[in-house]
């Protein structure tokens, strides 16, 4: 496998605009969060510094989850990219879309992760870093070679359900776990839950069976992938299980 076969002088400075784009995003949406929630979230003001700081990375962290699943679902379903109609190896499919989706969701890691070592470890421990570090490895390696993006759009898109965490940590941290929005909230996580990680990742198992003949070439990659796949599993069923504890 040639590792930089996807790689290109005018795509490498579309991917480094694209982790720059991520980070400028993070930080933006990080001062708005504390802006916006000050002005308008009175139970805001009532927190400590650790909970303001949390309060407010979890506001990049919902945007950028909207952002990632949004765009992953329009590329799986609605483009025709990955369509079966195509004469090239699904395993060899991109796109500039694509591309840039991958190369902002490695600016919100490294901002991510920036925050992480800077508050450590009020934000996180070494869960948080292992995860964020193989999701960027996995990415970069998708990039650089120009393989395997269908299966890291899939994965992406399991990010539709950090907002519905997110939210309900807010709540929680609000004081408003008896309101009919958190009971609301819990619902609408078990269903996304199931859809985005279950259903999704029976789905995900089904086409590599299928594709094997094409998946099995770059094989130390899709390895990768997978490690990617499960421990992203592992660490989602983690942060779930905190919620559920903190919200009892």
């Amino acid at each position: 496998m040639n590792n930089a076969g996807n790689a290109t002088p005018t795509k490498e400075s579309r991917w480094f605009s694209a982790v720059l784009a991520g980070i400028l995003m993070c930080k933006v949406v990080y001062t708005l969060t504390g802006v916006i929630s000050a002005s308008l979230v009175k139970e805001y003001n009532r927190l400590n510094r650790k909970q303001k700081l949390e309060w407010n990375n979890r506001g990049f962290s919902t945007f950028h989850a909207i952002v990632a699943a949004a765009a992953s679902l329009y590329l799986l379903t609605v483009s025709d990219i990955f369509d079966d109609s195509q004469d090239q190896l699904i395993i060899n499919r991109t796109s500039s879309l694509s591309e840039t989706v991958m190369g902002v969701s490695i600016g919100y890691f490294l901002s991510d992760l920036a925050m992480i070592f800077y508050n450590y470890p009020a934000l996180g421990g070494t869960e948080y870093v292992m995860h964020h570090g193989l999701s960027m490895y996995a990415i970069i390696q998708s990039l650089w070679s120009g393989q395997a993006q269908i299966y890291i759009l899939m994965v992406l898109f399991t990010e539709s359900t950090t907002p519905f965490v997110n939210l309900r940590w807010y709540l929680d941290v609000a004081g408003r776990k008896n309101s009919k929005l958190y009971t609301y909230n819990g619902v609408a996580l078990f269903f996304g839950w199931l859809v985005a990680r279950i259903f999704l990742f029976v789905f995900f198992y089904y086409h590599m069976f299928v594709h094997f003949d094409q998946v099995s070439k770059p094989l130390l990659f899709n390895v990768v992938v997978l490690i990617f796949q499960n421990y992203q599993f592992y660490f989602d069923y983690e942060l779930c299980e905190l919620q559920f504890y903190t919200a009892k």
